[in-house]
């Protein structure tokens, strides 16, 4: 498998992988603010900014752990990097991705055919059936492509983001003043919330494993994973100032994004504002089947075979897909997410956080780091 490559460019090795875990990590709950709902607002406008900054500080330390390991290691798909991590346990870790990816796939593909029905009301299938089909077009051609969507895709979710921002201000910004002013410092259970949010979404670090073959030395790694954090939370900041308009009112709401658009009424922005989440959705399943893909080519490759092709590629996305986002949604995951979700922090904390800042940490230090063997 190859290493870093030659004259990458520094949105290559610093900025991408932030857009990269922004692109796993913002999925249905975050774009449409359901999940800022269940983990922050009870906390209040200031106890949930403290906790959003605390998951943001614990994404930027894992990532930048992971991403020097990952590169000490040459190991660039999640398969490989816990077989460094863990030696025989590495079963552990993919067993749990695999629950997490049948869990965020039925999801989105609800979430996609939600926003068909009430966006262009369209049968809640079509809209599930065209993520689906864009998830398999991005990730069959490989890498290029699915980091040239994460680079623009990206750009529309944080331009968009800031134009909520800033209707937002315009249409309810006194009552954003005030919710603010009124509240007091943080108090209570914020703590609690930051770290469950964290926990469970930190996976995306190893998610994007494939993305850093881009950086040329350990200072890349630990910058690039330092700025991940950042960049990963900030849309997330900025629906949240804007959701205390409302505190705590907004908590109670299914989907906060549709109730604050509605108080902006903003002509063709709601329109915008559902694409930016369509955008999301398959930001976040490409990274998923990304994954996947390039765990098994990595195998492939390994066994002295070419890598996987376009046709692979796109036969293997087909068939995880089928399997996650319509067969899981209609035997009941998807009523299963919440519990699910917080399970699955408590598995991450124990297949991937721990190990990362125990074994990871002390190999990590060792000098050198012996890099993995070609065998499978």
């Amino acid at each position: 498998m190859s290493g870093a490559a030659t004259g990458a460019s520094r949105f290559q090795r610093f900025w991408l992988p932030g857009f990269a875990l922004k692109a796993v990590i913002i999925g249905g709950g975050y774009a449409t603010g359901r999940e800022l709902a269940e983990y922050f607002v009870p906390s209040g406008p200031w106890g949930g900014l403290a906790a959003m900054l605390l998951a943001t500080a614990i994404w930027s330390v894992v990532a930048a752990l992971t991403f020097a390991l990952a590169r000490a290691m040459r190991a660039y798909d999640y398969r490989r990097f816990f077989e460094g991590l863990l030696g025989p346990g590495w079963i552990a870790f993919e067993i749990a991705y695999l629950i997490f990816v049948v869990l965020i796939l039925a999801v989105f593909g609800a979430a996609a055919g939600a926003i068909g029905a009430a966006t262009f009301d369209w049968p809640d299938l079509a809209g599930s059936a065209l993520l689906a089909v864009s998830i398999v077009a991005f990730t069959a051609f490989g890498a290029g492509i699915v980091e040239t969507l994460f680079k623009y895709a990206s750009m529309l979710i944080y331009a968009v983001y800031a134009l909520f921002l800033v209707f937002a201000l315009a249409s309810f910004g006194g009552l954003i003043g005030a919710g603010f002013a009124a509240a007091p410092p943080p108090s209570g259970n914020w703590m609690a919330g930051g770290l469950t949010y964290a926990s469970y979404n930190i996976v995306g670090a190893v998610v994007i494993l494939p993305m850093l073959r881009h950086l040329t030395s350990q200072r890349d790694a630990v910058i690039a994973g330092v700025i991940a954090g950042p960049l990963t939370m900030l849309p997330a900041i900025l629906f949240f100032v804007a959701m205390m308009a409302f505190y705590p009112a907004i908590g109670a709401e299914t989907l906060p994004s549709d109730f604050l658009l509605r108080q902006m009424a903003v002509p063709g922005f709601h329109v915008l504002f559902q694409l930016m989440i369509f955008a999301a959705l398959l930001e976040s399943g490409v990274g998923a089947i990304h994954a996947i893909n390039e765990r098994v080519s990595g195998v492939v490759e390994a066994r002295g075979r070419p890598p996987l092709g376009t046709r692979a590629r796109a036969l293997i996305g087909s068939a995880v897909l089928v399997g996650c986002m319509f067969v899981a949604a209609r035997i009941g995951l998807v009523d299963l997410i919440a519990s699910g979700y917080r399970f699955l922090a408590w598995l991450f904390l124990a297949t991937f956080v721990l190990p990362l800042l125990t074994i990871g940490v002390w190999r990590l230090f060792r000098s050198p780091v012996p890099a993995l063997s070609e065998t499978p």
